[in-house]
This record gives C-alpha cells, structure tokens and sequence, in this order.
C-alpha cells in the first residue's frame, strides 16, 4: 500500500528529531504561557498582545542561534 512508506518515513523521521520536537514545544508552552500571565497583569492592548506573540519567533531563533554559537565557542 502507498500509504505504509509515508508512515514509515513519518516515523523514522521523529524518531530521528525528537528531542527537537520536544525542545520546540516546550519553548512554545513558555512563551506562550508567559505572554498570556503578563497580559493577565498588565491588561494591555490586543495589539500589543499579538505582537508578543509573534516576537516568540524571533525570540525563538535568537535564542537557539545564541545557544549555538555558545556552543561553538566552548567547543573551541
């Protein structure tokens, strides 16, 4: 069946990234969760709201590239 390669791609590929999987989601769930208690606090404006969301991408690669480039420097 055509659909069993796919799956087993599907799975070979998570098995393969899984901790970055993890790792993405669990950096989703905290700048999310951060997002929403400030805005619980500060009850700013939608506006603002949205655009810290959207900053959790940029946030995100920084974050990761700067971890990275730590990482090259310890390594030497």
């Amino acid at each position: 069946m055509a659909g069993d390669g796919v799956l087993e791609r599907l799975g070979d590929h998570l098995r393969e990234h899984r901790g970055g999987i993890v790792t993405d989601l669990l950096f989703a769930v905290a700048w999310v969760t951060l997002v929403n208690a400030l805005f619980r606090v500060v009850d700013g404006p939608t506006w603002a709201y949205y655009l810290l969301m959207a900053a959790g991408v940029v946030a995100y690669y920084g974050f990761f590239l700067s971890l990275e480039v730590a990482t090259a420097a310890r390594d030497g």
